[in-house]
């Protein structure tokens, strides 16, 4: 058995898919889809965590002042401000400064004047601790000359719990779709033993040895697993571009991770997925063989 090398084993287990075309194309088909599916659902849960992590970096509550407050009142907030529990510090902006970032975020400010501006006076509040955000609000909202305040800790609450249950999908989801891609695997691997039945039986009498025999069965569901990750990889980069395109231009308050950065571990994912899946499903479809 020496004279075999790995090119023959590689032979064998081509021989085996071309052999079986339609059922090796439908291992490959759908392989790729669930990798697909789950690669959707995992940079998903991954761009949650981002925006996540990006609200939480902003520990910042924004309060806006009633109009037309006095300059020596304005301060006086401010003093109030910087003295409450869990504030780390305070930043200011007057009307004058939001009217200009307004015009320079939105076009449709350019023309509105002085005069016409419809904003107020705020303060940034920079907070440390996220727990007593509640409690902060609370002092805050006792102080007099405060119209409305807004935090984004509502905001990462709702994407959290959107988190989750997205997680919960996606388990179901890796489960379901992991048992249909082994299941159609291990149809195809046992379409290829049965072919060579009789060319199996002959290399058993002749005292071939159990991995001789097995080998090229594992290795056609390693091909399955590799073209289907592939294929699978290119499906998912087309589709994430397009829409981290499509949120960068149209829904530019919404985070994207750039796929260039991810791209690697996207790649290894689905490669590791995909043979593994392949092994896993030739394993299972050659197990009764090997008991024997």
């Amino acid at each position: 058995m020496r004279r075999y090398s790995l090119f023959y084993f590689i032979g064998q287990a081509f021989r085996g898919l071309w052999r079986n075309g339609v059922m090796s194309f439908a291992s490959i088909a759908i392989l790729m889809s669930c990798l697909v599916v789950i690669g959707g659902f995992t940079l998903l849960v991954y761009n949650i965590d981002v925006n996540l992590e990006d609200f939480g970096l902003e520990n910042e509550i924004v309060v806006y002042l009633d109009f037309d407050l006095e300059e020596e009142a304005i301060v006086s907030i401010g003093d109030k401000l910087k003295t409450l529990d869990n504030v780390e510090g305070i930043d200011r902006t007057t009307k004058s400064e939001g009217l200009q970032q307004m015009k320079n975020e939105y076009e449709v400010y350019a023309d509105v004047t002085e005069e016409e501006n419809p904003l107020s006076d705020s303060y940034t509040v920079i907070y440390l601790e996220n727990e007593k955000v509640p409690e902060l609000k609370y002092q805050i909202q006792q102080i007099e000359g405060i119209r409305k305040i807004n935090d984004k800790a509502d905001l990462a609450s709702t994407m959290e719990s959107f988190k989750n249950g997205i997680m919960l999908i996606f388990i179901w989801f890796l489960a379901i779709l992991a048992i249909v891609s082994i299941f159609i695997i291990v149809n195809t691997i046992k379409l290829s033993v049965f072919a060579r039945r009789h060319e199996i039986s002959v290399m058993r009498y002749v005292g071939a040895t159990g991995w001789f025999i097995t080998l090229p069965f594992v290795i056609e569901g390693i091909i399955i697993g590799l073209v289907a990750s592939v294929a699978g990889y290119f499906v998912e980069w087309y589709f994430y571009s397009y829409i981290e395109t499509m949120v960068t231009t149209d829904l530019q308050m919404i985070s994207i991770a750039a796929f260039d950065s991810i791209y690697l571990y996207v790649l290894a994912g689905f490669l590791g997925l995909g043979v593994i899946t392949g092994i896993i499903g030739s394993s299972i479809s050659l197990g009764k063989y090997l008991k024997q």
